[in-house]
């Protein structure tokens, strides 16, 4: 089996290495976090700190990629906060190290804010219009890497994640006036991120880009005040002052390509 390097085994990135490892891939995982070092051995995976820095990278990166056919970037800009960080420069410094190592084969996890707010329905083809700094680096970086002719990239857009230990609506409950009451929502379940990432593995799909958003587009009010509910959390009240973004992301060409079905809708 091929040798997988995951670079950021954290809320996707680790239950993503032992899916892999259960497949029979040997995967080499990275952390920020020293502490983390011996849960990846205990899982399997062949640990490395690493961090990347907008002037050099922490670790042994050469290691970290060596005889590794397919590298994951599992990394998202970090901007909350004062101490925004350079992503677009963390990953020039990274690319090199790419370029001069086995990796063939690159997929990204990058976002649907790449899109910016937007009223139509969504596609692949549609024009990128990131309205965040986050979606402006994740646009800029993954043109950076399906341009690099080293290795092949396969880019993956999720909208947003959702799994038993991560929810939005436990942010937004009791909280009030919040805009794009009418807005559709844009959700992928931790379950079904792995398993389009498998399916592109198993079916050596790459230089492509794929949305990946469950087909389940209820309104963000009627959505959030249900799930609220559910969890015995105070609803959040929205705002009909203005009118809602309409945002509605398409993942019809993933289905096709990858003949993958979501398994899990945003319940």
């Amino acid at each position: 089996m091929a040798k997988i390097s995951i670079l950021g085994c954290g809320w996707l990135g680790f239950p993503l290495a032992q899916k892999l490892l259960d497949k029979g891939f040997c995967i080499k995982g990275s952390t920020t976090s020293e502490e983390k070092i011996p849960t990846l051995e205990k899982a399997g995976i062949e640990p490395f700190l690493i961090a990347l820095e907008n002037n050099g990278i922490s670790g042994n990166i050469s290691a970290f990629l060596e005889e590794s056919e397919i590298l994951i970037i599992d990394i998202p800009p970090k901007l909350r906060g004062n101490n925004r960080e350079d992503f677009v420069g963390k990953i020039k410094t990274l690319m090199p190290f790419i370029e001069k190592s086995t990796v063939k084969k690159l997929l990204f996890v990058s976002s649907t804010s790449v899109y910016g707010d937007n009223n139509d329905l969504v596609t692949e083809e549609t024009a990128l219009n990131p309205d965040t700094e986050g979606g402006k680096q994740l646009a800029i970086v993954e043109k950076l890497l399906q341009n690099n002719t080293h290795f092949k990239t396969t880019i993956l857009r999720f909208g947003g994640l959702i799994g038993e230990d991560r929810h939005p609506v436990k942010f937004l409950a009791a909280r009030e006036n919040l805009e794009n009451p009418e807005a559709p929502i844009n959700l992928i379940n931790q379950k079904d991120c792995i398993g389009i990432i498998q399916r592109i593995i198993e079916k050596d799909i790459w230089g492509n880009i794929f949305n990946a958003v469950a087909p389940f587009h209820p309104t963000r009010e009627a959505y959030y005040t249900q799930k609220a509910l559910e969890l015995n959390l105070t609803p959040p009240k929205f705002s009909h002052k203005k009118a809602s973004i309409k945002k509605n992301i398409s993942a019809h060409h993933l289905t096709q390509i990858l003949d993958y079905t979501f398994t899990t809708i945003p319940l």
